[in-house]
């Protein structure tokens, strides 16, 4: 055997001792998709939006509207659906600081008052993102995801310190989980809300700020076996709901 084959297979012995994982091709299938948690639009809104203030909050404030507008970035000057709408606020407070305003997915409630509606996010999701259009106030934007344990996540979107249409985007850490032990081993988050905070050395008294078009990217593959459609919560609460009948 020529000096250079035996070396080739020495090295290749060595590197199957030290790393037998090598050998494991990674059966981990993705199937990552963009999937839009809310528009804003009126025929293809998820959910009703409350919009509310931190203690200092100036009365009657803060305001909110869904405008006919969008980011040219996304449809173009002209868009071919003349039904677009954007989630708007107008806020001040009455004193500098770490004041807040929170964006939140709601429903009526039965007494007719909304009440908290997290919205589900399907999939394993790898990255969300919203557009967002300020006027170069020197506040930041946060959103809070709950896991299927109900903790809740607050990850930073970015400073709102710009004008016009900018994307916000944050990628979702690895440490927050999104299954479980026992099946449905999915176990996906949902969006909790928004969060926008005033910082203390900038202004408070006249702010608008306008969102649109929240979206994620995220894994969609499910692993199938026999009788899965029993693990999955739907079939679960049809099967039992109906168990009295």
């Amino acid at each position: 055997m020529r000096r250079g084959s035996l070396h080739f297979v020495c090295l290749l012995m060595l590197l199957l001792l030290l790393s037998p994982t090598l050998l494991v091709a990674d059966e981990k299938t993705l199937n990552l998709e963009s999937r839009l948690l809310e528009t804003f639009d009126p025929d293809t809104r998820t959910s009703d939006w409350l919009i509310r203030g931190s203690k200092f909050v100036t009365e009657g404030f803060p305001k909110q509207t869904y405008a006919k507008t969008w980011p040219e970035a996304l449809f173009g000057r002209s868009p071919e659906n003349d039904n677009l709408a954007v989630l708007g606020t107008h806020f001040k407070f009455d004193r500098q600081g770490y004041n807040y305003i929170e964006i939140i997915p709601v429903r009526e409630g039965e007494d007719g008052s909304p009440e908290h509606n997290p919205i589900p996010i399907p999939g394993r999701v790898r990255q969300l993102d919203l557009w967002a259009w300020g006027s170069d106030f020197n506040y930041y934007m946060e959103v809070q995801l709950r896991d299927f344990r109900g903790v809740i996540h607050t990850l930073d979107l970015g400073n709102l310190d710009f004008t016009g249409w900018k994307n916000l985007s944050v990628e979702i850490p690895g440490y927050i989980p999104q299954e479980q032990q026992y099946a449905p081993y999915l176990a996906g988050l949902q969006l909790d809300k928004l969060i926008v905070w005033t910082k203390p050395e900038e202004r408070v008294h006249n702010c608008y700020l306008y969102i649109d078009h929240i979206k994620v990217l995220t894994d969609v593959f499910v692993s199938r076996f026999d009788g899965d459609a029993l693990a999955q919560p739907e079939k679960v609460q049809e099967i039992w709901e109906s168990e009295g009948e």
